[in-house]
């Protein structure tokens, strides 16, 4: 499992940084990504990076989050500004194509004022 942190609790508007770390052989042969779920929804990739660094991302957070990954740490990291209501759900992280097996309990990210 990739356990994912950094999340809390942010007003729109505001910043999160999460973090998610793996092992060394896992992490450096796959394309990771981040993927959310909201209340009621289900799970959605957010954004994914290749180990040379090659980003995408989903239309609504394009501008706004930036995926980015350190090899030497084996950690995957995603940036989020500019942070709105409609963000709030658990964020994972996992390689991509995502594996069932790998996705940890998450962190919990709510915007609200």
């Amino acid at each position: 499992q990739l356990q994912a942190s950094g999340g809390g609790l942010v007003q729109p508007g505001g910043s999160l940084r999460l973090s998610c770390a793996a092992s060394g052989t896992f992490f450096s042969i796959n394309i990771m990504g981040w993927y959310r779920q909201a209340p009621g929804k289900q799970r959605e990739l957010v954004a994914t990076v290749t180990s040379g660094g090659d980003t995408n991302y989903a239309d609504s957070v394009k501008g706004r989050f930036t995926i980015s990954r350190d090899n030497a740490k084996n950690t995957v990291y995603l940036q989020m500004n500019g942070l709105k209501p409609e963000d709030t759900g658990v964020y994972y992280c996992n390689v991509y194509p995502p594996v069932d097996r790998h996705f940890g309990r998450g962190t919990q990210v709510t915007v609200s004022s």
